[in-house]
């Protein structure tokens, strides 16, 4: 057998795995995110927060270096 035929042969066994569908489980609960979302308003509430105050640090920062700048002078 040929180098380039035993070479073919494990890329195919690859491929029909690949085409296999995924194992899921059958219980219907998701447990895989990292944090809770039962109370819809307050978990709105808090990626609100979290988006805004994470948006707000560079335009803080450069209000501060801004005004740190012009009272010295």
């Amino acid at each position: 057998m040929s180098l380039l035929a035993r070479s073919a042969a494990p890329l195919r066994q690859v491929a029909v795995r690949a085409r296999a569908a995924p194992v899921r489980s059958m219980h219907g609960e998701y447990k895989h995110i990292p944090f809770n979302y039962d109370k819809k308003g307050a978990f709105g509430l808090k990626v609100a927060s979290y988006l805004i105050f994470g948006f707000s640090i560079p335009f803080g920062a450069a209000w501060y270096q801004l005004s740190k700048s012009s009272g010295s002078s």
